[in-house]
């Protein structure tokens, strides 16, 4: 994969890389890994489907919904706290796979600089490994089905039903800039705010946790906030966070 596209997954566990594999295989019917090893080299659009596979990209809008109303209760008012209208609050979704989060988290921003009144400048950089991903992003076309996750009144305010599919706000949407972006050797983003990595950490081997720990620590201005999954800790760079 890395000869074909550049993307490096040896970080990533074993374990799920040969589950996503042997998912692919069954689908395909092959036999043996050599033979589905013949079957890449020879069909580009089965490695493009492959290298999507492995990239896993599960999310929802407001996911989990007991930590975003921490975020939105606790952690968001404190980043408007001592900054003047002519300051920039600045966010990063790292592996935003196909933009709800970071969506998301721009309606929460968006909810509170409206409630305090506040004309500070909101920026919000969302990035994935994955351009298909990013693409369905900057589309901000998402089923019906997001009613599941998004209150009515937020569909009323940020959506726009428009063929059978809501559509994101444009006020929502000019407030964030999506690319793509491999977090493991891409520069990071500098004098973040609130650094958003959720769900990620789980499918990479713990020797790159710490790497990625001091990135972020390195990428957050002093007091930012950082955003982790449910199942996800710091683990040995507890050092770094208070």
């Amino acid at each position: 994969i890395e000869a074909y596209n550049g993307h490096d997954f040896s970080h990533y566990k074993t374990t799920t890389l040969k589950r996503r594999i042997a998912k692919r295989m069954l689908a395909r019917g092959t036999p043996s890994p050599e033979v589905y090893d013949h079957l890449l080299e020879e069909e580009t659009a089965e490695m493009d489907t492959l290298c999507r596979n492995l990239l896993i990209g599960v999310t929802r809008f407001f996911r989990d919904p007991e930590a975003f109303a921490i975020l939105e209760e606790r952690i968001i008012p404190r980043l408007f706290a001592g900054k003047e209208d002519s300051d920039t609050i600045r966010v990063w979704t790292a592996g935003c796979s196909t933009g709800e989060e970071a969506y998301s988290l721009a309606i929460l921003l968006k909810e509170h600089a409206d409630k305090i009144n506040s004309s500070v400048d909101i920026k919000l950089f969302a990035t994935d490994l994955d351009p298909h991903a990013i693409n369905v992003a900057r589309t901000a076309r998402y089923p019906t089905a997001i009613v599941q996750d998004v209150s009515p009144e937020r569909l009323e305010s940020y959506f726009r039903l428009q063929d059978a599919f809501y559509v994101v706000d444009k006020n929502i949407r000019k407030m964030i800039v999506f690319s793509e972006h491999d977090i493991l050797s891409d520069p990071p983003f500098y004098n973040i705010d609130l650094l958003s990595c959720r769900n990620l950490l789980i499918y990479l081997k713990p020797k790159v946790h710490a790497l990625l720990f001091s990135l972020f620590c390195h990428s957050l201005r002093t007091g930012g906030c950082l955003f982790l999954g449910s199942a996800e800790s710091l683990g040995q760079s507890s050092n770094l966070f208070d």
